[in-house]
């Protein structure tokens, strides 16, 4: 009389495992998805929270403030009544703010010279010098503001962060040749800047793109400026 044994057999444990990965796997990208979803909205409020301070700033002072000194000091790099430098780092000890993005990365601040000049304050007639861009659907950089109408802009470096700061400290260098429109939000005057809808396809006009920009609005700044009877 034979005794048949009971258990699973090699073949059966394998296709058990298999549905087991397939169904984690299935689980796995959904839930990156939900956890990039959620970098993107912490990062949209950092922005705008620091874009509120900025305001804030504004109205207390007359001038908005200068980037920040380095990744490592948040307060405002300033010589008497002229900033250092025009772009750099969000100042996030100077405005009380959060100094990362929801990847956990430093956020870029540019601010026009005129409009941070402490002695001679900001009027309604202060000429403004920065101009952000876009790509229109043929792929053509077109502008997104009027020509040199912006005061100031936050920029978050995205997901990949090219060219960004850790909170360690640490420079993301590249995350592509072909990044042509992220690189062109790292220079140094950061008078010209560029949002457009974010894609990892290297091949479209300007290459891959995730950066955030977020721009004070003249329009807005001198309501709340007249309205606090700081200007005119």
């Amino acid at each position: 009389m034979t005794h048949r044994q009971s258990g699973f057999t090699l073949v059966e444990i394998a296709i058990v495992l298999l549905i087991v990965g397939l169904m984690i796997g299935g689980m796995l990208a959904p839930l990156s998805s939900q956890m990039e979803q959620r970098r993107v909205t912490d990062t949209k409020r950092a922005m705008e929270e620091a874009r509120e301070a900025l305001y804030g700033f504004a109205l207390r002072n007359g001038y908005l403030p200068c980037p920040a000194i380095s990744s490592t000091n948040g307060l405002e790099d300033r010589t008497g009544n002229a900033c250092n430098k025009r772009y750099g780092f969000l100042p996030w000890a100077t405005l009380g703010v959060s100094r990362l993005d929801g990847w956990d990365r430093l956020m870029g601040y540019s601010v026009t010279p005129a409009f941070g000049d402490s002695y001679n304050l900001f009027t309604l007639r202060t000429p403004r010098d920065i101009t952000i861009g876009t790509r229109s659907a043929n792929g053509q950089l077109v502008r997104a503001s009027a020509i040199s109408d912006i005061p100031a802009v936050i920029v978050s470096f995205g997901h990949n962060g090219y060219g960004a700061t850790s909170d360690q400290d640490t420079v993301i260098i590249d995350a592509g040749a072909g990044n042509v429109d992220e690189k062109n939000n790292l220079q140094a005057t950061g008078t010209t800047l560029i949002m457009r809808d974010a894609t990892e396809d290297a091949h479209t006009p300007g290459g891959a793109f995730d950066d955030m920009v977020l721009w004070i609005s003249p329009n807005i700044l001198y309501n709340r400026m007249v309205a606090a009877q700081r200007l005119p």
